[in-house]
């Protein structure tokens, strides 16, 4: 069954553009002029990534990405002026998997969808029993790094998106090491991204929200000034 790609985008010029270019490279393509749409398509058939435009009249594609992370488990990529850094952030910030600037390469395009898709397959993977689960403590939360799932005290799930979990998963696969900006993309397998980019400083700012007990003064996620952070586990603290 083909991987099913839902497109969010007011200019119909770019709509038609990517459903025959990524149908060519055999995705189902879903499109939608706005949130209304968008909503309509996503309760006939769950897409596995929404490529989502920010500019869009109405209601953004800020708004319409903080719907989908509430209310769905699918991927996100966002669709961003080529100088609009703020949008960036933002479409990080409330929950997307990845961004593309436009004007934007269609081969570039793919290789990001692939990627976000290789994530979401690996974080789909069936859950291990629970006497099989490897449940690792990191901060005032505990990330199951076999069903992929973070829960706080109480045992209810935190959410997460699938570059999250990886960016977990890496501080704790390398304890009381000092990982720089540039080696957590190279071992998160985001490669492709800009190296000057700040997606990794506003992903660990909202992981600290979650985990931290004071996220202005952090324990289990530290900032080594100059050189990148640190993961201390709470034996180490």
């Amino acid at each position: 069954m083909a991987t099913r790609i839902l497109v969010v985008d007011d200019d119909r010029t770019v709509r038609d553009m990517l459903a025959q270019y990524l149908a060519e490279h055999g995705y189902e393509v879903a499109l939608a002029d706005g949130g209304d749409a968008m909503r309509a398509e996503l309760e006939r058939a769950l897409p596995a990534v929404v490529l989502l435009d920010v500019r869009m009249p109405g209601k953004d594609g800020l708004t319409l990405a903080r719907y989908v992370r509430e209310h769905y488990d699918v991927g996100i990529i966002m669709v961003t002026a080529a100088d609009d850094i703020v949008d960036r952030v933002a479409g990080l910030e409330v929950g997307a998997d990845d961004y593309i600037a436009k004007p934007f390469d269609l081969r570039e395009l793919r290789a990001r969808l692939k990627s976000v898709l290789r994530r979401l397959e690996s974080r789909g993977a069936p859950a291990a029993p629970a006497s099989a689960s490897r449940r690792i403590s990191i901060g005032r939360c505990m990330l199951d790094l076999r069903s992929h799932q973070l829960s706080d005290t109480k045992g209810h799930e935190v959410p997460i998106t699938s570059m999250d979990f990886e960016l977990l998963k890496v501080f704790i696969e390398h304890p009381n090491q000092v990982l720089t900006r540039d080696r957590l993309l190279s071992l998160t397998r985001n490669r492709g991204w800009e190296p000057y980019d700040r997606s990794i400083d506003i992903r660990i700012a909202r992981l600290r929200r979650k985990l931290e007990d004071d996220p202005d003064n952090p324990r289990a996620i530290r900032t080594v000034r100059g050189a990148g952070y640190m993961y201390t586990p709470p034996d180490a603290l």
